[in-house]
This record gives C-alpha cells, structure tokens and sequence, in this order.
C-alpha cells in the first residue's frame, strides 16, 4: 500500500511547524446536552443523543448556534494573515461582472455587477441606447440578503414575473411588473417553492409550490408533495387554479413550460431527483385533457423545441448518454419517437437557438459543441477557446445569434457571440481580472480507483511548483445527483493558487461526466464507490509529489458536504483540515425534512429495507463519530435559512465531532452558522468574501503555513496540456480499500 495512504489510516501523522503554531489545544465547546433518544431500524437500536438539535426554533438550539458562533469568531480572529486574506479576496473580486445577453419584446437584458455589489443588477437597452437599470436586487433589503430568483417575460416582452428569495431560502415571493413602465402590478404571489413561471400569453402564468409545512418550522418542515398552479392575472391567490398534482396526482417534483406559439402546456413530475414523466395540454382546447407522453420514473425527459406541432424531447430513454427525439404532438407516445440526434460516446445536453440546435457533449468533464438543423444534420463544430466549460445556446426561434459563456480553471468566464447565418463565434464581454494565466498550468490526470475503475482529475496550480509534498492542496468533488463538475474560474481559489497552493478536482463516480452508468455507479449500494474515488485522488496527489498528509485539505458542500463527512469519519488522517458545508450528513433521518424524500433515488432511505438501513447506517457521519480519534481540523459551514438541507445535519456533526475529538490532538472542530443564508444560491458577495477568506485562513493556519501572496516560485518545470494524461513520475497511487467505519453492521 502507497506509505502515504497506509500511514493515514486512523493515525495521526505529526507535523514540522513552519509557521506560527495555531492556538487548537484545550478548546472549551459549548456544552451540547446528551439525550437517551433511540431509535429502532429494523431490530437495531440507533442512538440519536442530538436530536433536540433538530428543533431549530427552540431557545436551547438558538443559544448553542450563538455559543458556537461566538467561538468560532473568536478562533478565527486569532488568524494573523486572516484579514490580509480578505483585502486580497476583495481586490481581484472587484471587477465587472456580466451575464450572457437575452432579448425580450424592443430589449436587450443582461445582468451586471460593477464588482462588489452584493447582487447583480438586471439591466436593459433597446437599440444602440444608452443601457438602463430594470430591476435591482440590491434594493430588496439592507443587508444584501435578498436575491432575484427568477425573471420571466410574456412572448412579447410586456409582462414580466419576478421571484425573490429572502435570506436564502428557497420560499419565494413572487411579484408581476409592467415591463414597459417598470411598474409593479397588484398581483403578487407568496410560498413558491422549486419554480419557474412559464406565461400563458398576456393572461397569466403557471408556478408550483408546496402546502407549508404543518410539523417543524417552515424552513424545515417536510414539503412532500408539489402543486401545479395557474394564476390569471388580476386575481388574488387564493383562487389559483391547481393545474396538476395534489391527491390526484401526487408528485414531489412539478414543473411547466408553455411552448413558445403558446399552444401546448407541456408538465414534468417526478417524485425524486431522477427519473420525471412528461404530459402535455392542447391551449387551443378550452379544459382540454392532460395526456401523458411518457409515465413511469425509469427515464429523464424534458422539452427542447416546438414548432407546428412537433416536439423535440432530449431522453436517456434506451440511450444512457441522452439522445434527441422527434414526436408528434397529438401522437406522442415513444413508440412514436424518431431520433433526431442519436445517442453518442459522450454525455448530450441540447439547447436551441435560431432554428438551430446546439449538442453539448461532456467528453472528459470538458465541453465539445455542435450545431444541428432541424432535421438533424449536422452543420458544424463550435471551436471553443480551449478545454473548459461552455453553456448558453439558448433564445427564441427569430433569434440571428446565440450567446455562449465559456470558463476554465484558467480562463475567466467571457461571453461570445455566435453568429447563426455565418457559423462564426466573437468575443461579445471579456471580464478584467486583474489575473496572468501564463502564471498557471492546468492539467488533466487520470488515476484507477479502489475496483480499478478510471478516473479523471484537473490539478491547476502555479507554474514552478516543485513536487516534493510541500505545496498546501485542496482536493474539491461533488459525486451525486449526477451532477458534472466541469473547470470554471474562481477567484477564491486564484488566491489560493497565487499563495503557492495546488488546486484539485476528481470527476468521481455519482456524477454525470460519463453518463447514467457513472451516475448510477455511485447510488445507493454503491455510495461508498464515490468516497473510495475521492481518497483515491489523494492517494495520487500524495505519491505524485503534489501534497503530503500533513498539507492535504479536502472540500465539498451539499452533497459533497455528506462526501467530506465521510471521509472524516472513515479515513480521519488522510487529510489535515477539511470542509464540509452545508452537508448531507445524518442519512437515516434526511428524508423527514423539506423535500429530502426526493433524494431517495441517490440514497436509498432508511425504510426501504433492512439491507440499505445497513448500508445507510455504515456510512452515515453522524452516526460513525468514535471517540479516542484524532479527527482533522474541520471547518463546517452552514445556513440558519437554509431549507434545502436543512443545518440539523451540520449541527449534530459539530456536537458530535467536538464531544469525540481526542481533547490534544491540536486540531479545532468549529462550526460557522450563517445568518440570514441558506444553501448558497444569492448570498451576497460581502458575505461570500468573508466565508473564502474564513476558509483559507483556517486552512493555511491549520497546516502551520503563512500567506504570503507575493512568494516567488522556482523556474518553471515542463507542463502537461488540459486535457491529455500526464505521464507520472511515479507509479499510480494504491488505491484505498474500502473501510467499514467502526459499527455493528456492516455494508454489503
């Protein structure tokens, strides 16, 4: 076994002070009160002591949170280079921002930040006018909380509907302006929750949402089932109708698109992050029925293009990487699709634009584009500045150009302009950051997992890196929901990388770089294939000279935040400091709140069967925290708004963890609990600045390392271009077997 993964495994690896020693050892924790709770799954009883921690409105949590906070403020004002840190961050962050352009009726909208504006502005201009403000989120609150949710038009740009998301959360409010005058109208809209607002005409518009809760606060509180409403302008809420779902046809997801000639209301509804049914309504018809195109939860589908009665669907349907469809919309069952596009060697995701559509293939977690007619041939390749990101490709069917954004590791997000008659693509905004990506290097390795399974890795880091395990790294992956993680530019983590840092990102299985196979792979029964991914990307950047166990940091949020919760509690001393934010981490009791029951196609649920409690419960951070074990300095994050994952999984971790940590290992567990933030989506950019900077702070500190910005790096060494395999100087890193965390049952 690799001496780097083996002297990791439940061991703590002592470490050559190199810089001001951090002040860890005797931490008094606010004192977390032990209950006898208990559970039974199954014939096994599970001890919940924390589960008061759950009631996040009652005065015993709300003085534990102000207790923790007040620490974890404290330890971080001890920090010397804390706000140097900080003053960086806010220097390069201090440059305008844009968003791809998108026309609506005489306008031209964009948004726009001048650089550190809490909130981009929306603005718009006709013609070669000057551009004017539309709406300004900014002015929502005082404090910068408040954020734009959503801004849709009518078809001809007179109307517009706009959601705002207080604080967070994913509750909206939602208002209906005069595009013309920038007039609110009297209709107005409240608990809207996982929405768009897709215009029937200038008559009104459909949304969802969910009864608020009757059990918990309304930011925890479980949301089971979604409602399709429709809401005709001019009247109260109240008397909205409902659409679809309810007792008649309960689903967990709902969402609506009206084609663009406004004749077909097309519904998706799910009941869990995969898998949706499609039904569509003919307009034209007054009460028409609803008629299914496709049922049953096996498949994902969604609405591409209409147009005189054809329906251009993107399906995984017998095609794991997604292919292109051709119905017709009064006969759309799928035995009476035709392929358009067929299914290829990579990832497909299909926008239109112009009459045109643009595939977007995910060929080792970076974009390739092409342009197909609407009768599917293909017209062309889009060449892209290099290997990273590109998403856009979206307008309406008279548009002459598309827009499209594209990012790496080392490209700043610029938008082009792609002329649709000429084929041809032009620099449209080109942001100034005050950056030299000549400075970096950015490469793509490929490593084998525990089962030999391939997997590709992006390190990014400063020319002249010497691979001698000094640098301090941060290794980031998501793994779930089949979500991608493809290169795009972070300021954040230049500030990292200026500081001599190596910055890396594992594509591991659970995510959708190669498909539903490698989404699948990483699922319920074969979770712990994403964790063994992940400690498998550590194990090549220790024997690559990249890091050592000692400057070694690991990251992840969301359902990333449940990937670090496992390796804190599975492998505590592979890495140094570790960061899990806004997580996932209690999996048997997950599904009792918000909408966590719609997470079950990833997860699996405790209910389900004795065998996946089994499973579920060997892995669960919250319930693998052993006591006598150097556990990693950790640094958990989270919202007091957020209810998505709701901050009772953080805040059980942190009382676990602090109770369990050995009292001198050196190393704090702090928990930072955000007010007025919620999973991430909105926060202000003061806000944002402060939690990066907290969070390098704690990092370099942690590994007894200074931040010095300006340090001068060796010469630089002969690089690897993105996207092909570097040759390593040493064999490829053992990958690490699969650990059972110490628990009476065991994973199958």
């Amino acid at each position: 076994m690799n001496k780097w993964i083996a002297g990791s495994f439940f061991s703590l690896i002592s470490v050559v002070a190199t810089a001001q020693k951090p002040m860890n050892i005797g931490i008094m924790y606010p004192h977390a009160k032990m209950t006898d709770q208990q559970d039974d799954y199954f014939g096994t009883t599970v001890s919940d002591p924390y589960r008061w921690l759950e009631n996040d409105t009652s005065i015993p949590t709300r003085m534990w949170v102000k207790e923790e906070n007040i620490l974890t403020q404290r330890y971080f004002a001890q920090i010397p280079f804390r706000d140097s840190i900080k003053q960086r961050l806010t220097e390069l962050w201090n440059y305008e921002k844009y968003t791809a352009p998108f026309k609506e009726g005489d306008y031209t909208y964009y948004s726009k930040n001048d650089g550190l504006q809490n909130q981009y502005v929306v603005y718009r201009q006709k013609g070669n006018e000057q551009p004017e403000v539309f709406l300004d989120p900014n002015t929502f609150s005082a404090d910068g909380t408040s954020s734009l949710g959503g801004l849709d038009f009518t078809k001809d740009g007179s109307l517009a509907a706009y959601q705002v998301s207080e604080g967070g959360s994913d509750w909206r409010k939602v208002y209906v302006m005069d595009a013309q005058t920038k007039q609110k109208t009297a209709d107005f809209l409240q608990d809207v929750k996982f929405s768009s607002i897709a215009w029937y005409k200038n008559e009104g518009f459909y949304y969802s949402s969910y009864d608020k809760p009757v059990e918990g606060s309304a930011l925890s509180g479980k949301t089971q089932y979604h409602k399709l409403y429709y809401h005709k302008l001019g009247t109260p809420q109240a008397s909205d109708k409902l659409v679809f779902g309810g007792e008649a046809t309960p689903r967990r997801y709902i969402g609506a698109d009206v084609t663009e000639d406004q004749r077909y209301l097309i519904i998706s509804a799910a009941n869990a992050t995969y898998g949706n049914e499609l039904y569509i309504q003919d307009l034209s018809q007054p009460a028409g029925p609803i008629v299914p195109i496709i049922t049953g939860f096996n498949n994902e589908q969604q609405l591409v293009y209409e147009e005189n009665g054809k329906l251009y669907l993107a399906t995984n349907l017998n095609a794991p990487n997604r292919r292109l469809i051709v119905t017709d919309a009064t006969n759309p069952k799928p035995e009476n699709w035709r392929d358009l596009i067929p299914e290829a060697a990579f990832p497909l995701t299909v926008t239109s634009c112009g009459g045109k559509f643009f595939a977007q293939y995910l060929k080792d977690a970076v974009s390739k584009v092409s342009v197909y007619n609407l009768d599917g041939k293909k017209e062309g390749d889009i060449e892209l500045p290099g290997l990273g990101t590109a998403g856009g490709f979206s307008g309406k069917r008279e548009e002459k150009e598309a827009y499209y954004t594209f990012t790496s590791y080392m490209y700043p997000p610029t938008i082009f302009r792609y002329d649709i008659g000429s084929a041809k693509s032009s620099v449209y905004k080109k942001p100034t950051v005050k950056f030299d990506p000549n400075m970096y290097e950015s490469k793509q390795v490929f490593y084998l997992s525990a089962d030999s399974t391939k997997v590709p890795m992006i390190i990014t880091y400063k020319k002249g890196l010497k691979l001698n395990n000094q640098a301090p790294a941060m290794l980031y992956a998501y793994g779930g929901f089949n979500v991608s993680i493809t290169p795009s530019f972070s300021i954040s983590n230049l500030v990292f990388m200026e500081n001599g840092g190596v910055y890396a990102v594992p594509n591991i299985r659970g995510g959708g770089e190669y498909g539903d196979k490698w989404h699948n792979a990483g699922t319920k029964m074969q979770k712990q294939n994403v964790f063994n991914d992940f400690y498998a990307a550590a194990g090549y950047l220790l024997t690559n000279g990249y890091a050592s166990p000692e400057r070694l940091a690991a990251s992840g949020a969301s359902n990333g935040g449940l990937l670090i919760g496992a390796a804190i509690t599975q492998q505590p001393g592979l890495f140094r400091v570790c960061f899990p934010t806004v997580g996932v981490l209690d999996m048997l009791r997950y599904n009792k709140f918000t909408a966590g029951a719609g997470w079950s196609y990833d997860y699996g649920t405790a209910e389900d069967s004795k065998e996946m409690f089994e499973y579920l419960y060997a892995y669960s951070p919250v319930h693998n925290v052993r006591h006598n074990i150097c556990y990693p300095a950790t640094l958990i994050t989270t919202g007091d708004h957020d209810d998505r994952v709701v901050p009772a999984h953080s805040f059980k971790f942190a009382a676990a963890l602090q109770a369990a940590q050995m009292p001198h290992c050196g190393k704090p567990i702090l928990i930072n609990i955000e007010t007025r933030a919620g999973h991430g989506a909105g926060k202000p950019t003061d806000m944002v600045i402060q939690e990066q900077a907290d969070k390098w702070a704690f990092m370099l500190y942690n590994m007894d390392l200074p931040y010095n910005p300006k340090a001068v790096t060796a010469a630089p060494q002969k690089t690897t271009p993105v996207g092909k395999p570097a040759t390593p100087k040493k064999k490829p890193a053992t990958p690490v077997k699969k650990v059972i965390p110490a628990n009476k049952k065991t994973s199958k």
